[in-house]
């Protein structure tokens, strides 16, 4: 975990490394309580009879904006900066889904602190986000997340 004082340390690494985080598995329950959730019930989400006979995973698989919205969660692993009152998600500049996250797999997330740019009492960072499947030759998601910071 990196913990920085205030925003001014937070800023100064930028361009570096914020880590990896522990595995999560990703489980049914996890992928039906999306569905629920976001009203995407597709059937290579929450049938995992009709996802061994039709699929080409043979287990049903996470929703791609399941995987994305695991990062809040993943980066209070990697990061935090004692001085922030408040942070808010502003939005992504890219976001790519580039391998399926199979139920019963562990994913983890790399995150690298791009940029960090001044904003009126706080700052705007881009944090480039890759998920990773243990085993996998090719990441899951990977993601340009932008996120405000106000102390």
């Amino acid at each position: 975990m990196n913990t920085f004082a205030d925003l001014a340390h937070f800023s100064a690494h930028a361009g570096q490394s914020l880590g990896e985080t522990n595995y999560v598995v990703i489980t049914q329950e996890m992928v039906n309580l999306f569905a629920e959730a976001t009203g995407d019930y597709q059937w290579i989400h929450t049938d995992p009879e009709r996802a061994a006979l039709e699929s080409l995973y043979k287990v049903p698989i996470a929703h791609g904006f399941l995987t994305l919205s695991l990062a809040p969660k993943l980066m209070a692993q990697l990061y935090r900066v004692e001085s922030v009152k408040m942070g808010i998600n502003y939005g992504a500049n890219k976001i790519r889904f580039t391998n399926a996250v199979p139920v019963g797999s562990r994913l983890r997330m790399k995150a690298r602190l791009q940029t960090v740019e001044a904003q009126d009492k706080g700052v705007r960072a881009i944090i480039e986000c890759t998920f990773e499947l243990e085993h996998a030759p090719k990441p899951a998601c990977i993601a340009e997340l932008i996120v405000l910071l106000f102390e």
